[in-house]
């Protein structure tokens, strides 16, 4: 039987349950690492190296080198494990933040010091699928 999971169905949202977590573990493996300074270093060195040494999927990998962090998230990166990487690309939460909303930074830094994002728009999936 498998277990009803509603919370799947919030728009915009990763929900970050077991199941996120399974499919995501290499990824926050490896970005845990990054918080010793020598394998900063030896990753700063050859990413794709650094990368090649953890049994990540192909795609993890490349969500990784493109910094595409919505796609890790979506690949089960967990935020505070990678937000390792882009401190050892020496970039604030903010700008990484900024990134992943596609906003200019100084544009997400406005919207979080008056309140954070307003939820007006926001539905459940099956609301906007008119079922």
């Amino acid at each position: 039987m498998a277990l009803e999971k509603p919370y799947m169905d919030i728009p915009g949202t990763i929900v970050f349950d077991s199941d996120v977590a399974r499919r995501g573990y290499w990824i926050n493996r490896f970005c845990k690492s990054l918080m010793d300074a020598g394998n900063r270093d030896r990753f700063r060195a050859d990413e794709r190296a650094y990368l090649d040494e953890w049994p990540l999927a192909e795609e993890q990998k490349k969500a990784l080198l493109d910094r595409d962090y919505n796609r890790v998230l979506e690949l089960g990166g967990n935020v505070y494990f990678f937000s390792k990487l882009f401190f050892t690309d020496e970039q604030s939460f903010e700008q990484a933040a900024s990134a992943m909303t596609g906003m200019p930074r100084e544009k997400y830094r406005e919207m979080m010091l008056n309140g954070g994002r307003s939820p007006d728009g926001n539905r459940f999936k099956k609301e906007w699928e008119g079922g």
